[in-house]
């Protein structure tokens, strides 16, 4: 038996956010590589400084992921013996206004203060993260504009911010945190 192949409008309406995403991704690195940083800095009263403000915002901005995730499988049926709530939906699409929100002011002091960086792994690395996370928000954002598309396509998209923000925190939060300890 043939398997049916994906319509031409199925690959467009997955190809142009992806295409859109990657744009995204790329047009980070290259304006964080190419501007003068400019040591702008986020802070916030009653934390020690910019890196513990990035840290703990960054920490929240991956809780709510993290619940995004089991929010995620609550809804797909993915949890054995669970059942979803009725305000699951709810609470995975504020949960995850929330992390982006949480993850802007973190953004802009890497973008502004810090720019793409590589002088080591760990850095190179959290560098290359950020533009993927950016990218890949932006792409899972517009797939969910999208009617039609194959039912493995968002929750591949969610996956993969949930990847990149991971690997975000790992290369910085948790960084942080083995460095300094739990500070503010």
């Amino acid at each position: 038996m043939e398997r049916p192949q994906p319509s031409t409008v199925a690959i467009g309406a997955i190809a142009i956010p992806v295409l859109v995403g990657a744009a995204v991704s790329v047009l980070l690195g290259v304006y964080a590589k190419t501007h003068d940083p400019s040591a702008f800095s986020v802070n916030i009263a009653g934390f020690s400084g910019p890196q513990a403000v990035k840290a703990w915002l960054a920490t929240v901005a991956f809780a709510f992921a993290l619940f995004q995730f089991v929010s995620a499988l609550a809804m797909y049926g993915k949890l054995p013996g669970i059942s979803a709530p009725s305000w699951i939906g709810t609470a995975h699409v504020w949960s995850g206004r929330l992390a982006v929100l949480a993850s802007v002011p973190v953004a802009v002091h890497c973008l502004y203060a810090l720019g793409f960086q590589q002088y080591d792994n760990r850095v190179l690395a959290h560098s290359l993260l950020g533009c993927f996370f950016y990218g890949a928000f932006v792409a899972k954002m517009l797939l969910l504009t999208r009617k039609g598309l194959p039912g493995w396509v968002i929750p591949v998209a969610g996956g993969l911010v949930l990847t990149g923000l991971t690997g975000l925190w790992l290369t910085s939060s948790l960084w942080f945190f083995q460095n300094n300890g739990l500070t503010f």
